[in-house]
């Protein structure tokens, strides 16, 4: 922001903070667990080129500041500093599947034994055999990962994913921090935690590790369980702290952090509450789609949110429902509404009036308990982050696959990637509404023409 436009600002807020319906006992701005930071708002004038976060007078409501703020013509757009929350209820080198022998213990499981655990990893249809048994809500991991190799970028390799999220089990550090033992340090890039404002990002939470696992952990290592784009780069971007919360501005310097660092697909594993507008975020994700990244978020879960909301609504965005291990739209995937563009594995129990009563978790290496120095596999994740992290994981996939064909424009690469998507998603009858196009495929979106 310009020196005048910053000086334009603060004369608003002085002259909102001593009109004549302010008074000591207004109301100071709601608390973080009432859905946005108090004494906050986000706030873009005309003619600048980023919002800015400016800090209220004491005295001063953040509803009232945001409402009559809008009614300034210099004012572009001021929201409050919304929370979002993270949206959980709490392969080789040639065509030998991969030998991760499952969870991580002493001894080691038998070699692919992670196909016991990871359904959502698993061909949907064919022939079973013992090593490979088929599961009614897998994507066919395993055939995208042939065909990658036979287009020689195994595993999305050259491919960067950034995951916006609690921050990764990336690296160790002093006492307290340990990198996960199923990621590589070599698979990760530079990234930065915007919730502490320094270079790192380190989870304190597990499900950023979590969803991170599901799109790259670490494959054909001999250790624990298996990534879909398991050679593609990941770029660790805090932006929820240790409770899975975040806030809007944070978030929106976290995409544009991903955007200049190169990240070609954007995960995001969290939502704002129902009915919320953050234009912010938006503005973030139109220049992401601008610049030829994909962006992908999670829906939200019943119980923790009401109905579907940003970013999953965001233009350009793919907004991801969860499925669960017996092909059924999870119980806690939310009612029919806009967002919704794909289905994903998130496990959980069934919706009423589905058939299979599968229920599995979804599983992958993170923080056990909550302590950032022991690893395990918790059967506590589920929901729409997890499903969001496996569209992600896919995405790269198709990106490094070749099978969109070449020079293609930023904006034009985005729309083949959805589309790519969804004409390969498998349809599970179930209303558009409440399906998008239906559960992905990654064989399907991988496989080049014939």
């Amino acid at each position: 922001m310009t020196r005048s436009a910053s000086t334009f600002a603060a004369a608003l807020l002085l002259l909102l903070a001593t009109g004549p319906t302010a008074s000591a006992g207004a109301a100071t701005g709601l608390s973080p667990a009432r859905g946005f930071a108090p004494r906050e708002v986000v706030l873009k004038l005309e003619g600048s080129p980023r919002a800015r976060t400016v800090e209220l007078p004491r005295g001063l409501g953040v509803r009232r500041a945001t409402a009559t703020l809008r009614r300034w013509p210099r004012v572009a757009y001021a929201a409050p500093n919304y929370l979002a929350t993270a949206s959980g209820i709490a392969a080789p080198s040639s065509l030998a599947l991969p030998n991760d022998p499952g969870p991580l213990a002493i001894p080691p499981g038998p070699p692919g034994g992670w196909a016991s655990l990871q359904w959502s990893f698993l061909p949907w249809s064919g022939p079973a055999t013992a090593p490979l048994p088929i599961s009614p809500g897998g994507i066919d991991a395993v055939g995208a990962w042939r065909n990658l190799i036979a287009a020689h970028r195994p595993g999305a390799s050259g491919i960067t994913v950034a995951v916006l999220d609690t921050g990764i089990a990336y690296r160790s550090l002093g006492s307290r921090f340990r990198r996960s033992p199923d990621f590589a340090s070599g698979q990760f890039v530079p990234g930065y935690d915007f919730v502490q404002n320094d270079r790192l990002p380190l989870d304190e939470n597990g499900h950023g590790t979590h969803v991170a696992g599901t799109i790259a952990e670490r494959t054909d290592n001999g250790i624990g369980l298996t990534g879909l784009a398991y050679n593609a780069k990941l770029m660790p971007v805090r932006v929820l702290d240790r409770n899975g919360s975040g806030q809007a501005d944070d978030i929106a310097r976290g995409i544009r952090f991903a955007i200049a660092h190169g990240a070609d697909v954007i995960n995001m594993s969290f939502n704002f509450g129902c009915g919320k507008e953050v234009p912010g975020v938006d503005e973030e994700l139109r220049d992401a789609y601008r610049k030829g990244v994909v962006t992908v978020a999670s829906i939200g879960n019943l119980g923790s949110e009401s109905c579907i909301s940003p970013p999953a609504t965001s233009p350009h965005t793919i907004g991801v429902g969860g499925t669960t291990e017996g092909g059924c739209l999870g119980s806690y995937s939310l009612l029919p509404g806009r967002g919704v563009d794909l289905l994903a594995p998130g496990g959980g129990s069934p919706a009423i009036g589905c058939p299979s009563v599968s229920s599995r978790s979804i599983y992958q290496v993170t923080l056990k308990a909550g302590s950032p120095r022991y690893f395990g596999e918790p059967g506590s994740y589920i929901g729409t982050s997890m499903a969001a992290a496996h569209v992600s994981g896919v995405a790269a996939m198709v990106l490094a696959s070749g099978v969109l064909g070449p020079r293609l424009s930023p904006q034009a690469k985005v729309e083949a990637i959805a589309r790519r998507l969804s004409n390969t998603a498998r349809d599970l009858a179930l209303p558009p509404a409440r399906q998008g196009a239906g559960l992905i495929d990654a064989a399907r979106a991988t496989e080049p023409p014939a």
